[in-house]
């Protein structure tokens, strides 16, 4: 959907209960911490928390077995992303061979677009530039975090819970689904190159950017675990120093929200299907921001009180 369209997509409504879940759940974690202690006990608060929790933040939370069985590694992380980069990179394709083949999508894929956008495909489509660029853009941001978490991020016996798991598997799934909806509401004319335009270049920086502020954040994350050497010494967590950490407790998190909205420049700035998205991740990534920030301000007494969570000076 474009902004001054007055109907709204499914995929505009999965998008915006999406954020406003995790707007709630973290307004639910801010009052939660108010609570008297003997209410921490009830099983649907350490329910509650066992789902929005991960990796260290799940470790001191006191769950019973049954909770426990639900857990997977943290370091499946991974799979997130190499499902990312091999399903992202056959939709890039589908739409380089209609672009340049004049090829149709598979029949079963028009039928989820089909869906998803509320809008049927016509053969007058014109190919979009932004479209191709944030699905190049989506492929090297997850194939950079594969790389990243197989070869730089040293994962402790940090879980996640399976409902986690499987909606991370879905998201990278539904986005670029997202992106070919987005494509089908495009008013650009003219070839690829013709199309080129100020919000194009300028996304394109930011996402770049951004990808660098993250890229330094897990590197300064897995030196607190190696020597010099780069073997691992340990598998305890550490006050994170330097880079974005001078700011905030997850610079990463933040530059990940700021590389989705690099991907919503290149769109233009126009699509409210993609702000959706990025209104999603805002909320997503400052509940676990958060739950960073509570876990470090009460573990380690002399950590930086002036610190914000997530977004510099303002969370």
């Amino acid at each position: 959907m474009i902004w001054g369209s007055v109907s709204l997509s499914f995929t505009d409504i999965l998008w915006g209960f999406l954020a406003l879940c995790f707007l709630v759940a973290f307004c639910a974690h801010k009052i939660s911490q108010h609570l008297p202690i003997r209410y921490k006990t009830f099983r649907v608060y350490v329910l509650f928390q066992d789902l929005i929790r991960y990796g260290k933040t799940k470790q001191s939370l006191k769950r019973e077995d049954w909770l426990r069985a639900f857990d997977v590694p943290k370091r499946w992380f991974w799979h997130f992303y190499a499902i990312s980069v091999g399903w992202n990179s056959l939709l890039l394709i589908f739409y380089l061979n209609f672009i340049f083949q004049q090829q149709s999508y598979p029949s079963w894929l028009t039928v989820i677009l089909d869906i998803l956008a509320g809008l049927p495909s016509t053969d007058s489509q014109v190919p979009q530039l932004s479209t191709v660029l944030v699905l190049v853009l989506l492929c090297v941001h997850s194939l950079r975090r594969l790389l990243e978490c197989l070869f730089v991020s040293v994962f402790s016996d940090g879980a996640i819970h399976l409902v986690q798991y499987v909606f991370g598997v879905c998201y990278y799934i539904v986005l670029g689904l997202t992106v070919l909806c987005s494509d089908r509401l495009g008013k650009g004319t003219g070839t690829l190159l013709s199309q080129l335009d100020w919000f194009h270049v300028g996304g394109s920086a930011l996402f770049i950017g951004a990808s660098l502020i993250q890229h330094q954040s897990m590197v300064l994350l897995a030196r607190l675990r190696t020597g010099k050497s780069g073997t691992v010494e340990t598998l305890a967590h550490r006050v994170p120093e330097g880079g974005g950490f001078k700011l905030v407790s997850c610079p990463h998190y933040f530059a990940e929200l700021l590389i989705y909205v690099s991907l919503s420049l290149v769109f233009g700035g126009l699509s409210l299907t993609w702000w959706l998205v990025v209104f999603y991740v805002l909320f997503n990534q400052a509940l676990a921001a958060q739950l960073c920030h509570d876990l470090y301000m009460s573990k380690y007494e002399s950590y930086p009180r002036g610190r914000k969570a997530f977004i510099p000076f303002v969370l």
